[in-house]
């Protein structure tokens, strides 16, 4: 799994399976959407306004996005 943060944006995304492979977006709430990749599964999820949903300072580590 990998975690990463744009402090710029505020987005949080995190990607469930490193393999390359085709993805649909679904909007499961107004922040929140998430990848859907082979057999249904989900492979990512992008969390907008991340600060206000997550307690960030548990997420180790994080890879922080210069901008």
């Amino acid at each position: 799994m990998q975690i990463l943060y744009n402090v710029k944006t505020d987005l949080l995304y995190l990607r469930l399976d490193d393999r390359k492979q085709q993805v649909v977006n679904k909007q499961f709430s107004e922040d929140i959407t998430l990848d859907i990749g082979e057999d249904n599964k989900i492979v990512g999820i992008e969390i907008l306004d991340a600060s206000r949903h997550v307690n960030l300072e548990k997420l180790l580590p994080v890879n922080y996005e210069a901008v």
